[in-house]
């Protein structure tokens, strides 16, 4: 009789905490990443930052992720990666034209939101179509924020 063990895979959620303060979030997609085997490493480690990262077309159309830090893998010889390089991201053709055409047209960027990996053991990064925010709005949104956290104060008070 063959035993199976089941590895726990620790959730990795790497957050782009600054998107919602600086940008209104339109629509939101799930990408997949091309990654050479030392990137999966570092990623599945935690070692990435995705916080002044952003998303470009080139001129095939395909989509690029720009400015994403990924660590360079500690256990790693020669074939280890560079830190800070393009990465392709993997969408369906009717999403990437969608994509290009908004931001084409419109003041619109993509910017990455989050990076998971799948249940499937998969690198995927979520994007969302985003227009940037006015210094008010900015305002308006730390007041809600500030408003939110004396209501919750109050509540519990009770």
């Amino acid at each position: 009789m063959l035993l199976m063990k089941k590895t726990a895979q620790k959730n990795i959620n790497i957050l782009n905490k600054k998107a919602r303060f600086e940008y209104e979030l339109m629509d939101r997609y799930t990408a997949g990443m091309v990654l050479r085997g030392t990137e999966i490493k570092s990623i599945r480690e935690g070692k990435a930052s995705i916080a002044e990262s952003f998303c470009e077309f080139n001129e095939k159309g395909e989509l690029f992720v720009i400015n994403m830090t990924i660590q360079e893998y500690s256990h790693a010889t020669y074939f280890n990666h560079r830190p800070k390089t393009e990465r392709k991201l993997l969408l369906n053709k009717k999403e990437l034209k969608k994509l290009r055409k908004e931001v084409l047209q419109k003041t619109f960027t993509i910017v990455p939101l989050k990076v998971f990996i799948s249940d499937n053991g998969y690198a995927k990064i979520n994007i969302a179509l985003a227009k940037g925010k006015k210094l008010y709005d900015k305002r308006e949104t730390i007041k809600d924020r500030d408003n939110k956290v004396a209501l919750d104060r109050l509540k519990k008070s009770f």
